[in-house]
Order: structure tokens, then sequence, then C-alpha cells
């Protein structure tokens, strides 16, 4: 869903999002400010005074009554209108992001949510757009209240290598780095940079789907549990894919008990165990799964 950019003062509507480029490594020089990924939906509170705020998912529909937590903290937020990005979160005991909590508040509890903001594009009738980065962060930081469900997204101190360090060491999803001098742009940019962190693991084989005109990707369980756990993409090359197959055919099997049939899919027994890299900070389920090989091989 797209809605037309605000002009001048009047009533403020929706404005696509700016979309950092994902990249292999952190960026280096100076210029350069650090974030927290956070593992959460992309929000945009919009105030138009007290009693019209609302709040839109990244697509531009319309998310209000899901984020009614967020929307209250937002009528406390001392201006007349403003336009404020940011990532809804839910967090564990352990104050980490939580997506499978997050996905069970955004259905079940519009107050279990808090906005980590980590942008300003309009405040009391200015549009911030053309100032630079920090700028717009230090304007920002100015009118969040302590104590409420809108949050500052803290820079990170540091060298950019350094900080991924320490993120890929507690297990976080990764960072977000952005020029410091860059506008707020609609759509992809360069000038702002996610770094995902990723790890890699040992999975038991469930199947393979394989649909005509899609890609094919395994169904996965942690080992010795057989219970389903995700799915990872087969991005082999054609020998390693061909073995893959190979082993399928030789391990077939009937689907696990929990499972649904799905027609497309080859079942096989236990036993087949294969390296797969995926994102970090989840312990529920995959995300963002590739097949590397099989662990035997490793």
């Amino acid at each position: 869903m797209r809605r037309r950019a605000v002009a001048g003062t009047g009533r403020l509507e929706f404005i696509l999002p700016m979309e950092p480029k994902l990249v292999a490594k952190p960026p280096e020089g100076d210029n350069w400010i650090h974030e927290i990924k956070l593992d959460g939906y992309r929000a945009q509170i919009i105030i138009n005074g007290p009693e019209d705020i609302r709040v839109y998912a990244e697509t531009g529909k319309d998310w209000t009554r899901k984020y009614l937590g967020i929307v209250e903290a937002a009528t406390e937020l001392e201006v007349k209108n403003a336009i404020i990005d940011g990532e809804a979160v839910v967090t564990n005991k352990a104050g980490m992001p939580d997506f499978n909590a997050l996905q069970n508040a955004v259905h079940n509890n519009p107050y279990g949510m808090y906005l980590c903001a980590f942008d300003i594009l309009h405040l009391n009738g200015h549009d911030l757009r053309d100032i630079g980065c920090k700028a717009r962060r230090e304007i920002l930081g100015g009118i969040i209240k302590p104590n409420s469900r809108i949050q500052f997204s803290e820079a990170m101190p540091g060298d950019a290598k350094s900080i991924f360090y320490l993120v890929e060491q507690i297990e976080l999803e990764g960072i977000v780095s952005k020029r410091a001098d860059s506008k707020y742009r609609s759509g992809p940019t360069s000038n702002w940079l996610k770094i995902k962190s990723f790890t890699v693991d040992e999975f038991e084989l469930l199947g393979i789907e394989r649909e005509p005109g899609n890609a094919a990707f395994a169904l996965l369980a942690q080992p010795g549990t057989g219970k389903y756990f995700g799915t990872a993409f087969i991005t082999l090359g054609r020998d390693m894919k061909e073995r893959l197959l190979k082993r399928v055919r030789e391990h077939a099997g009937p689907p696990p008990e929990a499972m649904k049939r799905r027609p497309a899919t080859q079942w096989v027994r236990p036993g087949v165990k294969l390296r797969v890299k995926h994102l970090r900070g989840d312990h529920t389920h995959i995300r963002q799964g590739s097949l590397l090989g099989f662990s035997d091989e490793s």
C-alpha cells in the first residue's frame, strides 16, 4: 500500500521508509552511526494531534489497533505533529528481542510491544528529511520520554567491526550503519547498511519440498527430536544437490506424525544430518536458512 508523501505543513501522511542495503561486512570510516539491528517489525508513527495518532507497518498498512500501547505512549510526547520511524519489538525475560513473542503480541496483545525509535521525518510542521541523519536523531532524542513504550535507539560507541563482533557474541541479529550526514530518502539506499549475524549449526533432514517453478527447500529438525524446526533453501551446487537427492531416495520414509501432509514433499527417515547457515538470535526456529552440505563431510 502506498500513500502520498506529505507536502507543506498539512496533515501528515505515511511516507515510504528508507531501506538499508544488506552487505556482508561493516563499513569502515568515521562518518557512520551504528545501531543494534533489532528483531522486530518496522513501524511508523504519524501524529496529527493527540486525538489523531496512527501507526503503520513498513508496507503502509494501518496497524494502529495492533499497537495501542505505542499509540498511548505517543500521546505523551509534547509535539503538535510528527512522523517517527522505528522498530516495534517484544523482549524476553533476559531483555533480548523475541520475534516469536512479537508475532503473538501483534495478533493477541496490542499493549505488548514497545517502539525503538531511530529517526524522525517531520516535527511541528517542519520537514526534516533534508537534514542529516545525526542531526535528525538529536532532534528525536530530545522529544523521547523516559520509561515510555517509545524508546530511543542509542548509537553504539566504537568502530563498526568491534561493535559487530560484540553483537555476534551475544547472538543479536546484527547492526545497521548509517552515514551521519545522510538525508532521508524513501526506498533502498546504500547510505544505510545492514549487516546480519549468521551462524552454522547441524540439523536433521525431515524432507525436501520441490514445487514446479519454486525454489526447493529442506524441512529440518533439531537432531534427535524429530520435531519440525524450520526450513532452509537449497542453494547447493549441482554435484552436491545430486548427492543430496540421492540420500533422500536412499532414506525415503513416511512423514513425521505431527506434520501435515505436503504433496510436494519427499520425506526421509531419521539419519540425514546437514550443516545449515541461519540467522542468529532465535532459538525456537530457523530463520533465513541455507544448506551448506552434509555434517559428515564438514
